[in-house]
């Protein structure tokens, strides 16, 4: 030999040719073109030292070489797909996690039931789940998955995918509603209370332009989160800015009026580099896009 021969796509290439008689049958097959095909078949003669087929216009002969050839490239052929069955066995009986972080509100029923369909289809998939109202550093590894809800994803290391609208506007309790009536548009906020969040607390963006709507005299409380602001909200203590996807599972609330310009924003699924590496939380990704957006967002 004038080479040692240790390419397993030559190999591939020689019996796709065998098996259909040409290069341009075997170039199908393999999907590849018919010129590379045959490049291969003469790197890989070059390489054996040996002539494997006889050209003609009828197409390729093989030779005595290639026949005594054959069985042995079969074999190789064959522990090598058992190789890929073990891998591919193995990596299906592994356990594997996926941290997601969300808002702790976020984790509702519906996104509860989007996930248990999932490991329907992988019960080796387990899932650790990161509650939390800061954003954490994916590409640190603190959480593989977000669900943001935020305008844009600016950091470009990360795999960012748009799976839904976010929209927000203001809620009453139906108590509060019956006493003192509620505001009918953004131009009709005069004479209620509201409750605002703490800076940098739940639906930031709204939270100021409502902050810049109304007097000081008209601010009822200020609440450090979403859950508070819908217990606060529940109670009847004043008006206050919610998602209308959280805002849904609480029945007892009275949407004031359509979510304004200002209210809508966008819900993001975000990935890390390391995590998108992964099967499976590529996997969920693609699982997880279009459900959330039918089930949960564009409200």
């Amino acid at each position: 030999m004038k080479s040692v021969f240790d390419s397993w796509s030559d190999l591939r290439v020689f019996l796709a040719v065998m098996r259909a008689g040409s290069t341009l049958a075997a170039s199908k097959q393999l999907r590849q073109s018919q010129p590379t095909v045959a490049r291969r078949i003469d790197v890989l003669e070059h390489v054996t030292g040996l002539t494997l087929f006889e050209r003609s216009t009828q197409g390729l002969r093989p030779t005595e070489h290639a026949m005594a050839l054959l069985p042995r490239a079969e074999a190789v052929e064959a522990a090598i797909e058992a190789f890929e069955a073990a891998v591919d066995g193995r990596s299906r009986t592994t356990t594997s996690t996926i941290r997601i972080t969300v808002i702790g509100i976020a984790f509702s029923p519906r996104l509860a039931a989007i996930l248990d369909e999932f490991n329907d289809a992988y019960p080796d998939v387990r899932f650790e789940f990161v509650p939390s109202d800061r954003i954490l550093d994916l590409c640190a590894g603190e959480a593989d998955i977000a669900i943001r809800h935020v305008l844009t994803v600016d950091d470009p290391r990360l795999v960012a995918r748009q799976i839904s609208v976010t929209r927000t506007t203001v809620y009453c309790s139906q108590r509060y509603a019956a006493k003192h009536g509620m505001p009918k548009g953004p131009d009709d906020l005069a004479g209620h209370s509201f409750l605002l969040y703490e800076p940098g607390a739940g639906a930031r963006r709204f939270n100021e332009w409502l902050k810049a709507q109304i007097t000081s005299d008209q601010v009822a409380g200020i609440q450090p989160d979403i859950p508070s602001m819908i217990v606060a909200v529940r109670s009847g203590l004043g008006i206050g800015a919610l998602p209308v996807a959280m805002a849904v599972d609480a029945p007892e609330l009275v949407q004031c009026f359509d979510p304004p310009a200002v209210g809508l924003a966008s819900t993001w699924l975000v990935i890390g580099p390391g995590a998108y590496k992964r099967r499976e939380v590529r996997a969920f990704a693609d699982f997880l896009a279009p459900r959330y957006s039918a089930r949960i967002g564009n409200r």
